[in-house]
């Protein structure tokens, strides 16, 4: 009985659903988070009477034929990237980016991250770095007698020493764009790393045409609505109680076969 296949597909299709859902409500308040959805498609079907096929030697043709459908899949679990709001948190290293654009992370492995997280700190060097310790690229360093900071719209880092009137730029933040950003791999601790799919990594200053512009003393929250993301949970468990009750009214019919004499 195909319907046994065909409902089991389903359930574990909605459990994916589901635990998609959960990962959003789980990072609601994660920091640059960007809200996951997943995308399912249906699987093969059989023909019992193909579509097309000759209906008799006059030359006539059967018009839409017998097709099973053998279930439903996931194909995708793609990442909107759509901006989340920023928030006030009055921490001088912390910066949000307000349009496109992904910080340059260097891992300690060589390799280059990305990310939206602007939750910056100063290492033991006075390096700008991030909550793990990993340099932000192209790597500034603030010198120790800084008494302030600043980071402008467009990238620059300025500070102001003790016993002097004018700030003094000691580094310039860039920017990381993408042709496709939702072909990122993810990697944690909101980090993304570059694939084939994302298209090469494209850099410039922020307030390049293409590129975002930064905002310090803000953070972007995360771009999860909760609101949905509860309705979505609701009709992910509705449709796995349904396909439930194929397997279980499946199963009913099968005994009533085996019950006969």
């Amino acid at each position: 009985m195909r319907s046994l296949n065909i409902a089991a597909t389903g359930m574990l299709a909605q459990q994916t659903n589901v635990e998609v859902i959960s990962n959003n409500i789980a990072n609601m308040n994660t920091t640059a988070y960007t809200k996951r959805r997943p995308e399912f498609s249906d699987l093969l079907y059989q023909n019992l009477r193909r579509v097309g096929a000759a209906s008799s030697d006059a030359g006539t043709i059967v018009p839409t034929g017998v097709q099973l459908g053998l279930g439903v899949k996931t194909t995708a679990v793609y990442r909107i990237t759509e901006q989340g709001s920023v928030q006030s948190t009055d921490n001088t290293l912390d910066v949000a980016v307000q349009g496109k654009g992904y910080f340059r992370i260097q891992l300690p492995s060589g390799e280059t991250a990305y990310t939206r997280d602007g939750s910056f700190q100063l290492s033991d060097q006075g390096q700008i770095v991030t909550h793990e310790g990993y340099t932000v690229l192209p790597g500034i360093t603030v010198p120790s007698n800084a008494v302030g900071v600043s980071i402008n719209a467009s990238g620059q880092v300025m500070v102001k020493t003790d016993g002097s009137i004018d700030q003094s730029i000691v580094g310039q933040l860039q920017l990381a764009n993408f042709a496709n950003e939702a072909g990122l791999e993810a990697r944690g601790d909101n980090l993304f790393m570059e694939t084939p799919a994302s298209g090469g990594v494209l850099t410039g200053n922020p307030g390049s045409p293409g590129y975002g512009t930064l905002l310090q003393g803000y953070l972007e929250t995360s771009n999860v609505n909760v609101v949905a993301e509860v309705t979505n949970l609701i009709s992910a468990q509705r449709a796995y109680e349904m396909n439930s009750k194929v397997i279980q009214t499946s199963d009913e019919m099968m005994s009533t076969i085996n019950q006969l004499k």
